[in-house]
């Protein structure tokens, strides 16, 4: 579906002010492509053609046409997940491997389902085999494999890893609740307005994540606060579908502007907290170069 265009020049302009950056990166990552793109979902076909092709190979071909249909459109699916799943792990300053290695998977069940395809209940079984791992071997060249280690955990303890991982997954989960609510409304403001909150939650969730430390000052906000904007969200939507009341919608945007005051006020002060350790670091360096008589110009 077309969009209108939205730029500082246009009539529905993100408005100035504090919001205007949030805006803007909102705006950034809702044009982003997605990472599973055409060639994945084009992986479908060869699943539909091969199931097609098989209504007139007999019973047993038929069978087996079918099956390696379903395998070659699982494994589709498991590719396209997988894109997505490595795309938030690098987009991430600390993320977890993918539990399931969807993309590895993927290329096997792809090498099966051409096995499959190429044997067609007849015939040895050399031949498929070396197109099933010809299959499998292009799959891996073309897509890669999933990430398989940890990004940026080293030093953290595995339990405050958990901890993390917890509340940043519960962050997202009612931050896409919120997004959901808001757009099934079809107001491109409202809309907007929710993409700048969000933007600013989630500067707070990356900060959380590039240091763990701070996780006990953003908890509540990640969680209990995010809750409740979610809650609100779901109640603003409904009453609005049925009445298009303008004082509930001031009070709903209103209560946006207060939560990204808020979320803004406690993530810069997250990262001003870093800067003081940072200088409290520098000035017992400095302190103990100057006992030991090194100057800063010698150094």
């Amino acid at each position: 579906m077309a969009e209108r265009f939205g730029g500082k020049h246009s009539p529905d302009a993100a408005p100035k002010g504090p919001s205007a950056e949030a805006v803007r990166q909102a705006a950034a990552e809702a044009r982003r492509v997605d990472a599973a793109g055409a060639r994945a979902n084009l992986l479908f076909l060869p699943a539909a053609l091969v199931a097609v092709l098989s209504l007139n190979a007999g019973p047993v071909g038929l069978v087996v046409g079918l099956v390696s249909g379903a395998v070659l459109a699982l494994a589709a699916w498991l590719l396209r997940e997988g894109l997505r799943a490595e795309a938030a792990f690098n987009a991430r300053a600390v993320a977890r491997r993918p539990v399931m290695p969807r993309k590895m998977l993927a290329s096997g069940l792809t090498g099966l389902g051409i096995a499959l395809a190429a044997w067609g209940g007849e015939g040895g079984l050399f031949g498929p085999l070396l197109y099933g791992l010809a299959a499998a071997g292009l799959h891996v060249a073309a897509f890669g494999i999933d990430p398989l280690r940890d990004k940026g955990m080293e030093g953290i303890d595995t339990f405050q890893q958990s901890r993390v991982a917890r509340v940043v997954d519960e962050a997202e989960g009612y931050l896409s609740s919120m997004k959901t609510q808001i757009a099934q409304l079809g107001d491109r403001t409202l809309d907007a307005r929710v993409a700048a909150f969000q933007a600013m939650a989630r500067k707070m969730i990356r900060t959380v994540e590039e240091d763990p430390r701070d996780l006990t000052e953003a908890r509540k906000f990640l969680t209990v606060y995010l809750m409740g904007a979610r809650d609100a969200s779901v109640k603003f939507a409904e009453h609005w579908k049925r009445t298009r009341d303008p004082r509930a919608r001031t009070d709903y945007e209103a209560l946006l502007s207060d939560l990204e005051t808020n979320f803004a006020a406690r993530t810069e002060k997250m990262l001003e907290g870093g800067k003081e350790d940072l200088d409290i670091e520098i000035k017992v360096l400095r302190d103990r170069l100057a006992r030991e008589g090194v100057t800063a110009g010698q150094a």
